[in-house]
């Protein structure tokens, strides 16, 4: 019961700040989405590590939201990180919110689409390239499209 009163404050929050451009109904999302997207795009969860089709994935493209098709992260951000999970090292510039997480008694940020408010993943500051960061993300929460 605490988690859908967490999503409900979250989302609550959220809904208003004015930068956030597509607030659809939870049927909306229910409709367009799997039950396993849904549950991390909406529901703050997280997919198993090293079970994404994304996590191992090194093409030349765009990382997409999937719930709302807007460009995210640029292959070129993409490192492998061996944690299980499609890691970047940088996002495109406007793309992306982070918000604090306290949930599992941690202190994380979340990174949401800005554009749908869909949840991603983490980002953590233990990243090995220049920008130090690892945008950690669930591989359901992406598309991917070829250059």
């Amino acid at each position: 019961m605490f988690k859908y009163i967490l999503i409900f404050f979250t989302n609550f929050i959220l809904a208003q700040n004015d930068n956030f451009n597509l607030m659809n109904s939870e049927k909306y999302w229910r409709n367009k989405l799997t039950d396993d997207e849904y549950k991390i795009l909406r529901e703050k969860g997280t997919e198993y590590p090293f079970s994404g089709k994304y996590n191992i994935h090194f093409k030349d493209g765009t990382y997409k939201c999937k719930g709302c098709d807007e460009d995210l992260f640029e292959s070129k951000s993409k490192f492998k990180s061996d944690c299980g999970w499609p890691s970047f090292d940088n996002s495109i510039e406007g793309k992306i919110t982070k918000l604090k997480d306290f949930s599992f008694g941690m202190i994380r940020t979340e990174i949401i689409c800005a554009n749908c408010k869909s949840h991603l993943g983490h980002i953590f500051d233990d990243g090995p390239t220049k920008s130090g960061l690892r945008y950690c993300v669930n591989s359901l929460s992406l598309k991917f499209k070829d250059k």
